[in-house]
This record gives structure tokens, C-alpha cells and sequence, in this order.
């Protein structure tokens, strides 16, 4: 099998204008650094609580839900792997619109189940081919990886009121986007809205994720994970920034700005970004000349993302970062272009 292919990273002591993982350019909440402080001490001998109940209860609290409904995950990356697990039958299929997050198919190869693969339509609207499954699990990444496009909540819930089995919405960009899918998750026994702390809460680096949906389905999820997933560090962070979330919408907010001038900019330099509600934008090109693209402004020093994929290989995801490496980016992208 081939395994997931995350973004390339600079060798030590590389100096890049880093732009390929949508990492968010801001720090975390100054919170956070002292929880982790405060809990690297003489504890870490111990275990951690399993089901890092602090954490847990603060997202419960800070997005109206019970306790029972929400998991705490080692990132959103491992709740999908467990909705795989607890859902799909080794041999059984699991569905999901394309382009799209490439974890999926990895997901299906590890577990020996079929991944069904619907191709979205030009405007990136759910395709028709996604209602009235009977498969026990549809995916929908929203907004969507490497896109940026997002499908309205509507028609999110029209999706799962049509299907046999369970929907997993991956939310994990939707604090940039205009609207989410959470409130299905409170009144849809058949949904799970998975959240990441990696992108907006600017904590990529402590791998935490969250799942709201039904206690059943929650429970489920919980008797597949591994016995201490989330480390004690991890989940003091992650309460803290939970506690701070005034911290993260003001980092989301610039964001959103440096994202509507990466678009324009793109735009004047006659590339075609797709309207973005994440973190980053996918800006399509002259086919055959993305991966070219890529390649030049790697030579100088500006990592962005190019996938080999039929689906998206005439563009090129580029992370949302401060405005003077966005500024960067756009100097160095006219040159090539004035040349090519």
C-alpha cells in the first residue's frame, strides 16, 4: 500500500517561507505554554486520564454538548481512523465525494475496506451520486481538503437524513468558514462532527482532536481508541485553549483577512483561486504548469502544496500565513510568471 504523504518539512536549520500545511502563522494562547508547563513536572511518571476528562469537559461546555457526546482524539487524523474502525467492516465499503483529504483512502487500505469515491461536480455542491447510501459510513471533509469549498449546512442535513448509515462531517477548517455542521450533531442520531485543535487553535504540534455526536456513537468510538491516547500534556494544553477561545477567533480573524489579499493578489496575477472558507487557498493554473510552479518557488525558498492527483493537478494549495510572507509569495510568483 502506499501510506499518507504529509506536507514536506525543511531540513534543520532550513530557512522557508513554510506555506504547504496550513499551519496557522499565530502562537496559541500564552495559556496554553503555561499549562504545559505546570504539568511537565513529576507527573509525567504517571498515565494519563484516558478519556482526558478535563478537556473533554471544557469542550462539552464550550460547544453545548454533554459530556457523554464528545471524545477527545490524538488529532482529528486518529477520530477518523477509530470511525473507520467502529463503523466499517473489514471488506465493507465507506463513501466520500473527491477531490478530497487524502487520509481517506489510506484509512480504507489499512482497515481492508473499499473506499467509494464520488467525483464532486464543477462547483463542488454535494454530488447526487452521495444520497441514499447503504454503505454503514459516508465522509465529508467541510470546508474541503485541498478545495477550500464549503457545502451549506442545509444540504449537509439533507445528506444525512437520506443515508442508511452514519455521516462523519471533518470539520477540522470550519473556524474559517462562514457556517458549521455542529448543531447536526446535537439532533442527528446518525451524525459525528469531528473538530481539530491543529489549525485554528494553532496547535498542530500537540495532535488533538474532538468528536461530538450521539452517547451511542460516542461510546462506540471510544471502546475501539487506544487505552491512553491523549498525553497528559496534550490535554492540558488543549483545556487551556478551550478556556481561551477569544484568543483563537482574534488569530482567525487575521487569518481571514491575509486570506481575502492572498486571493486578490492570486486573481491580479491572472491564476483562478477557488473561493476559500479555510486556512489556506487552492489557485488553479494553465494545465501543466502547477507542478512547475511548485517546483520554482522551492528553489526559492517557498514551500507550497502540489498533489500528483488527476482531480487537482493543475493547481496548487497555498497556506494562509502572515501578510509579509504572503506579500513574499506574491513577488516571487510574479517573476515566475513574467518569465514562463
Amino acid at each position: 500500500m502506499a501510506g499518507y504523504q504529509p506536507g514536506e518539512q525543511p531540513r534543520p536549520g532550513e530557512r522557508v517561507v513554510k506555506l504547504n500545511t496550513n499551519e496557522n502563522p499565530y502562537p496559541p494562547s500564552p495559556a496554553v505554554l503555561a499549562a504545559i508547563r505546570e504539568s511537565a513536572g513529576e507527573n509525567l511518571r504517571l498515565y494519563p486520564r484516558p478519556l482526558a476528562d478535563k478537556a473533554r469537559e471544557r469542550a462539552a461546555s464550550v460547544y453545548g454538548f454533554t459530556l457523554e457526546q464528545v471524545m477527545v482524539g490524538n488529532g482529528s487524523d486518529e477520530l477518523l481512523a477509530l470511525a473507520v474502525r467502529a463503523l466499517v467492516d473489514p471488506g465493507q465499503a465507506f463513501v466520500y465525494p473527491v477531490p478530497t483529504y487524502s487520509l481517506y483512502p489510506v484509512l480504507a487500505q489499512i482497515h481492508g475496506a473499499k473506499a467509494v469515491e464520488i467525483p464532486f461536480p464543477a462547483d463542488f455542491s454535494l454530488p447526487a451520486e452521495l444520497f441514499d447510501r447503504t454503505e454503514p459510513l459516508v465522509i465529508l471533509c467541510n470546508p474541503n481538503a485541498p478545495t477550500g469549498t464549503l457545502v451549506p449546512r442545509s444540504q449537509v442535513r439533507r445528506l444525512a437524513e437520506s443515508l442508511t448509515g452514519v455521516l462523519v462531517v471533518d470539520e477540522a477548517y470550519v473556524d474559517f468558514a462562514e457556517e458549521d455542521a455542529l448543531a447536526l450533531a446535537r439532533e442527528l442520531e446518525n451524525v459525528i462532527v469531528l473538530r481539530s485543535l491543529s489549525k485554528s487553535f494553532s496547535l498542530a504540534g500537540l495532535r488533538v482532536g474532538l468528536a461530538f455526536g450521539s452517547a451511542a456513537l460516542i461510546d462506540g468510538l471510544i471502546k475501539v481508541k487506544d487505552s491512553y491516547n491523549v498525553d497528559a500534556l496534550a490535554a492540558a494544553g488543549a483545556e487551556a485553549a478551550l478556556s481561551d477561545v477569544e484568543h483563537m477567533r482574534a488569530n482567525v480573524a487575521k487569518v481571514k483577512a491575509t486570506r481575502a489579499r492572498l486571493t486578490a493578489g492570486l486573481q491580479e496575477l491572472g491564476l483562478r483561486p477557488l473561493p476559500s472558507q479555510s486556512n489556506f487557498v487552492f489557485v488553479r493554473c494553465r494545465r501543466g504548469r502547477a507542478r512547475s510552479l511548485y517546483r520554482k518557488l522551492k528553489e526559492r525558498g517557498i514551500l507550497v502544496r502540489y498533489f500528483d492527483d488527476p482531480y487537482v493537478d493543475d493547481g496548487l494549495r497555498i497556506s494562509v500565513g502572515t501578510d509579509a510572507e504572503v506579500d513574499q509569495l506574491l513577488r516571487e510568483l510574479a517573476r515566475i510568471l513574467a518569465t514562463t
